[in-house]
């Protein structure tokens, strides 16, 4: 008996151990990305070339990048600073948000007119 109580009880241990990915609440992100209005754009649509576009990127992605600029793997002290004080549950509202908007639209060439 004390075998299959320590097989059943072993699976869920392993789950209690196991890390806990936070899910982004976009409303939340929504509030929290009014600092990154000013470069990226009010919905993550930068108008200016030398700010990326945040709107429709991977969610996943996103906190990778905040993470990487809030260590230092990425080297940019203007984003390292706006990451500094953003905590795991601020990186996934944010991603959340920016993520759930729509990207770049890239518009069809214009056709030309033969004469």
């Amino acid at each position: 008996m004390n075998k299959r109580i320590a097989l059943l009880a072993a699976p869920l241990a392993l789950a209690v151990c196991l890390p806990v990915h936070a899910a982004g609440d976009a409303n939340a992100g929504k509030t929290k990305a009014a600092t990154c209005q000013a470069c990226h754009g009010p919905d993550g649509n930068s108008v200016d070339p030398q700010y990326p576009r945040l709107a429709g990127q991977y969610a996943d992605y996103l906190v990778q990048a905040l993470k990487d600029y809030k260590s230092g793997a990425r080297n940019n002290p203007i984003m390292k600073g706006f990451a500094a004080g953003l905590s795991e549950q601020d990186m996934e509202d944010l991603a959340a948000y920016f993520s759930r908007q729509r990207g770049l639209v890239v518009p069809e060439a214009p056709k030309t007119v033969q004469p």
